[in-house]
């Protein structure tokens, strides 16, 4: 999914504890920790794996790819809280 600018510009400093939390907040259930990787499970069936450093934030092309892996529209960032 393609961001507008103004969307990337708040999605920037997303930490690792960010989208940890939004995702818990979404429905997804941590399924598997293994070493600095979490594997969250969601209803759905889908699963995705984020790589976790607590206060870290994630560089472009890895928080976009995180993104599409998850499927959070721009109304999911706003109802999560994670963006204005």
């Amino acid at each position: 999914m393609k961001y507008p600018s103004h969307v990337w510009k708040q999605l920037k400093n997303l930490t690792a504890d960010d989208v940890k939390g939004a995702l818990e907040r979404d429905g997804w259930v941590r399924d598997v920790k293994c070493g600095a990787q979490l594997v969250y499970l969601h209803r759905s069936g889908r699963r995705v794996s984020i790589h976790y450093h607590p206060g870290k934030t994630y560089r472009p092309k890895l928080l976009k790819a995180l993104l599409e892996d998850i499927g959070w529209t721009i109304n999911d960032l706003r109802r999560l809280k994670l963006i204005r």
